[in-house]
Formats: C-alpha cells, structure tokens, sequence
C-alpha cells in the first residue's frame, strides 16, 4: 500500500519529465532542420559560382582556340614567305610595282580619255550628254532627245553628229573596249516594241551599226546591250527623273590585257610556292 501511494506521488513528476525530453528533441530537430536549409542555400550559392566560372571558362578557352587558329595561319603564311628564296622576293617585288605602275598608268589613261571626249563633244549641252567615269570606265551618257525620237530606235541627224565626234576619237584610240548600253524609263512601250527590254537592246543595236558601218569603228571593239528600265539614274515618278532615265550610255575601257597577264603570272608562283 505504501509504495502504491508512492507510485502516485511519482507518476506526474516521470510526466513532466518524459515532456520535457520530447520538447528537447524537438528543438534539437528543429535547430538541426534550420542548420540543413542554411547549408543547401550555401551549397546553392557555391554551385551557382562554379556554373558561371564554368562558363567564363569555356568561353575564354573557346577565345583562345580562335587565337591558336589565327596564329596558325599566320604561322603559315610566314612559313610560305620563309621558304621563298631571295630570287622569288625580288621577282614577286618587281612584279608588284610592275601591277602599280599599269594601274597608274590605266587611271591617267581613263582621266585623258574623259578629258579627250569632254573636249570632242563640247558643242553639246549638258542637258543633251555628259561624260563622267564611274567604276575605272568613261561613260557618255547620251540623252534620247539627243538621239531618237520617243519610241524610236531610229538614230536623227544631231545624234548621228555626236557618235560621228566620238567615233573620232575612238578611231584614234584602238585599244578602248566600247560597251553601248541602252536604258528607257518605267512607262510600258505600246508601239512598234514588244517591251521597255525591246527598245533598248533596239537604240543600243542602232548606235552600235552607225559606229561600225557609218564611222569605221572596228566591230570587235563594240558590244550593244539593253537595260529596260532597271538602272535608272533618277527616280521615275516625275517627268524630268523620266527623261533623265530614257539614255544611252556608251561605256569606254582601256584593255587590261598586260594586268591580267601579270595577275596571272603571280597565281602561278604562289602555287609553284605552296607546293
């Protein structure tokens, strides 16, 4: 009976205690869960870091490949030069300044020959030709109210005058290519032409049979060639940039023939070298 007695007295006392071990525990738990998190957000942190110098990695290593292969080629067009002997240095040094003096030469060709035909055609007006170089080439550009009348391809008694002066100099300059081209403005052709493309291969092929049959130009020197609308100079919503547009352009260039020739010799040597 005693120790019944005494077992009730000790009963809430082994409570309290079992109460106070399980709050313990779960604290130390709950401490323990906050210490995990705080470690996986270090760990994410860290991997995060090492994800972006990852990156700068491959991206400074894929910047050094370039380099490595830009060296490389350097490196081989240095060996190329280094194998050349002292003769080929001199040969492609000599051909270098012989390609600078023909292309000297070819310019001041060019600028006397505008000069020669600016010259030859000065009775003209402005609004009726002009002479100009575009592209290493001298071109007269001759307007239709100076050659045809609209929707003709037959060449009139003024513009037959002017191919008569340039064909003057021409025939004092065998050496110059002459490329007739002719260009008609965006209106559909309705008359004697199927199409714009007609009528300007027909004006071009007019001027290019004055030339040779009238004036002796040598036929091998002369191409004709038409343009239609699709080059014009001006816009073709107004009627003057319309017949600014409706030309004919006869183009001049010196042949090339020595250049080329040259050009032509240095590919071969560079392959003999390579090899």
């Amino acid at each position: 009976m005693h120790n019944f007695k005494l077992l009730i007295l000790l009963f809430p006392v082994l409570l309290l205690l079992s109460s106070c071990i399980s709050t313990k525990k779960y604290k130390e738990v709950l401490v323990r869960e906050q210490n995990l998190i705080a470690e996986n957000g270090q760990l994410n942190t860290t991997i995060s870091g090492l994800n972006t110098k990852l990156t700068e990695s491959q991206n400074e290593n894929s910047r050094l490949i370039n380099q490595i292969d830009a060296t490389g080629k350097n490196a081989s067009e240095i060996a190329r030069l280094a194998n050349m002997t002292q003769q080929q240095l001199q040969e492609e040094q000599q051909r270098l300044a012989q390609m600078r003096q023909l292309m000297d030469n070819q310019r001041q060709a060019i600028e006397g020959l505008r000069k020669k035909m600016t010259d030859a055609l000065v009775n003209f007006k402005p609004e009726e030709l002009s002479v100009f170089v575009k592209n290493g080439r001298v071109h007269v550009s001759l307007q239709e109210s100076l050659l045809f009348p609209s929707g003709s391809a037959v060449v009139n008694p003024k513009g037959k005058e002017a191919l008569g002066t340039l064909a003057q100099v021409l025939n004092l300059n065998p050496d110059i290519s002459v490329l007739v081209e002719g260009h008609t403005d965006s209106i559909p052709i309705r008359l004697k032409y199927e199409d714009n493309w007609a009528l300007s291969v027909a004006r071009s092929a007019s001027i290019v049979r004055i030339l040779t049959t009238t004036y002796q130009v040598d036929p091998a020197r002369v191409a004709a060639s038409g343009k239609s609308k699709y080059d014009p100079v001006d816009t073709n919503s107004t009627p003057e940039g319309r017949a600014r547009n409706r030309r004919t352009e006869i183009i001049l260039a010196p042949k090339l023939d020595e250049l080329m020739k040259i050009l032509e010799q240095g590919s071969a040597s560079m392959d003999a070298s390579q090899n």
